[in-house]
């Protein structure tokens, strides 16, 4: 058993990882107790009544455009805050996980902006949690190097992108670090150690603390992110406005509070972002019980250009350009594909017509999910934009708030396939163990899947055997027909020595074919919740 050590009131549960001292300074530790000190309550509230707007949706109330928040939507009178620095161009974003080697190819692959993950394409061991804001620090002190065990070099080049951070979402705590026995929130740890030690090396190189805030589900956590910005520059002695958020729309509750998000974070923000994956995955979260209007077809076929994806990414653009915001398109998941040219091909044509969609529907930029697409993008939004460094400009004034269209699900077009249950049966099984083994972004069958695609591969799952759902040769989805079939996957899964995929199938087989439906935890964590005891070396 480890021996717990407590210093400034913050208890550390986990074995040391190497260099941590550099990260978990007494400073570092304060300044996290007191963020944590003056939010954990509002934190639980604001938990609690993202359960309770479940409930209602569950029991037939569609979310819809709040009352009691018109007036901020009908005031032309406010914006957000003027640009940062190294925000005027966003228009190609990389993301990625902030191991060593991704945080040198991130930060060499010509893109604008990095997106430094610490959510879904990131297992939060605790090594992982230490080691990203290490890499972090390294980087932007430009010491960072890294040597494959083939021998292959990685160093930094001269031209770097502006580094955005995304801490874990409010739902995740931190268990190895406590205060008063109770976790600190993952994303207040994630943000703090990197804001703590970064801010002014950030500011003297002509950038700043930038994030991208994921899972919100509502104005009120929006409110409760920029009090958190607020003390922590009042605490380091930063001028306020020092911050600048970009919010992740990717929950269908946070699609009717846009402008609200906006209004709350107005002296931080930075923009929205059309997190696809999360957005789609939150719609049959909170839809599962509702019947066939609610149903989608395969996940291949869910694509932007369904009438409600179209409504919520050209309604967020419009919100954005409105308030004098950045709008972010989503990641494509397609990857390149080196040794089958066609396939590349294949998946090159896909994110090109992807961008291309974004850039003329007015976004100011994109994801891309690996270096290969940087240029890919580039040359779309190029294209588009010109010298130009975003399309603020283009208000999309032809746009018009509709509740309606948001929640027009039954008119996505497609059919559910025995090969579309087959794919989620596979994607969730082998993401989940690549998540066991640490590595939380996994290449399967030329896609970048994280914990936001897995979490649509169960969703999908369970809401079709209960709902009784039919494929389009008339089979209905029962639980025992999914078994067999996940029997089947299983079998055909190449196993490897060191492999995870036992445990891994345990706990799909938990949360796609089990009789409750799991809400208050992402498959990841989950994963932790069902298996604490056995200690998994990865959480």
């Amino acid at each position: 058993m480890n021996e717990l050590i407590t210093l400034n009131g913050v208890t550390l549960t986990a074995p040391a990882v190497r260099r941590q001292d550099e990260i978990l300074t007494p400073e570092a530790l304060e300044f996290l107790r007191r963020l944590h000190q003056s939010t954990a309550s509002r934190r639980q509230e604001l938990l609690q009544l993202r359960q309770q707007s479940r409930a209602r949706i569950s029991n037939g109330t569609d979310p819809r455009f709040l009352p009691e928040t018109k007036h901020i939507r009908d005031d032309d009178g406010w914006k957000v805050a003027p640009i940062a620095p190294g925000l005027e161009d966003r228009r190609v974003e990389i993301t990625g996980p902030v191991d060593r080697k991704m945080t040198i190819n991130a930060l060499n692959s010509g893109a604008r902006v990095w997106l430094a993950d610490m959510e879904d394409s990131s297992t939060p061991s605790w090594s992982n949690v230490i080691n990203g804001q290490l890499n972090l620090r390294d980087a932007l002190a430009g010491r960072i190097d890294f040597t494959s065990p083939e021998g292959k070099e990685y160093r930094l080049g001269a031209d770097r992108p502006t580094i955005v951070v995304r801490p874990r979402g409010w739902h995740l705590p931190e268990k190895h670090l406590l205060i008063n026995n109770t976790p600190i929130a993952g994303g207040l740890v994630d943000f703090g150690l990197y804001f703590f030690h970064n801010a002014r090396t950030l500011i003297s190189q002509g950038r700043g603390p930038y994030f991208y805030l994921p899972k919100i589900e509502n104005h009120l956590e929006a409110r409760l992110w920029n009090d958190i910005f607020v003390q922590a520059q009042q605490l380091l002695g930063l001028p306020q406005g020092t911050i600048r958020a970009t919010v992740l729309i990717e929950t269908i509750t946070a699609a009717f509070e846009m402008e609200e998000i906006l209004y709350e974070l107005r002296e931080h923000a930075a923009g929205l972002n059309a997190g696809r994956w999360d957005y789609i995955f939150s719609v049959i979260k909170n839809f599962r019980t509702r019947g066939p209007r609610f149903v989608l077809p395969d996940r291949s076929m869910v694509t932007m250009t369904a009438p409600f994806m179209r409504s919520y990414t050209e309604q967020l653009v419009r919100i954005c350009h409105r308030r004098g915001a950045h709008a972010i398109g989503g990641m494509a998941a397609n990857i390149p594909n080196r040794r089958d040219e066609a396939a590349n091909a294949v998946a090159l044509q896909k994110v090109r017509a992807d961008k291309t969609r974004e850039a003329n529907d007015g976004f100011d930029g994109s994801w891309v999910a690996h270096p290969d697409l940087v240029p890919v993008a580039m040359g779309v939004f190029d294209a588009v934009l010109g010298k130009q460094p975003n399309q603020l400009g283009k208000l999309r004034d032809d746009v018009v708030p509709d509740a309606k269209a948001l929640l027009n699900i039954a008119g996505t077009p497609g059919v559910i396939t025995e090969a579309g249950i087959r794919e989620n049966l596979e994607v969730g099984v082998r993401y989940i163990e690549s998540w066991l083994r640490g590595i939380g972004a996994a290449a399967i069958n030329s896609l970048m899947e994280d914990a936001a695609t897995a979490e649509i591969s169960r969703s999908q799952i369970w809401q079709w055997i209960y709902s009784g759902a039919v494929t389009d040769e008339g089979e209905m989805i029962t639980h025992n027909w999914v078994a067999e079939l996940l029997e089947e996957e299983f079998e055909a899964v190449e196993r490897f020595d060191g492999d995870r995929f036992d445990d891994a199938r345990a706990i799909f087989e938990e949360v796609a074919l089990g009789e409750e439906f799991p809400t208050f935890l992402t498959v990841p964590a989950y994963a932790r919740y069902l298996h604490e005891s056995r200690e998994l070396a990865a959480v």
